[in-house]
């Protein structure tokens, strides 16, 4: 669902991802019909960024009680 948010209104994933400023500016960016394309790029690259760390911090947290 995000990854579709990501392409067509590429702000609102910022603000789903607790990243307001990043938000703003790419709303910024986003309003301009050459920037819309590097919006969408930048906010699907920036939520497979928050994915990656959402997974690590799971495999930090089964390391440290001894899950893994």
């Amino acid at each position: 669902m995000r990854l579709l948010l990501a392409i067509i209104i590429p702000p609102f994933v910022f603000f789903t991802i607790n990243r307001p400023l990043q938000g703003l500016f790419c709303a910024l960016l986003w309003l301009t019909v050459i920037g819309w394309p590097v919006a969408a790029i930048w906010a699907i690259y920036s939520l497979s960024q928050y994915r990656n760390d959402e997974l690590r911090r799971e495999m930090d947290y089964g390391r440290r009680y001894g899950r893994y």
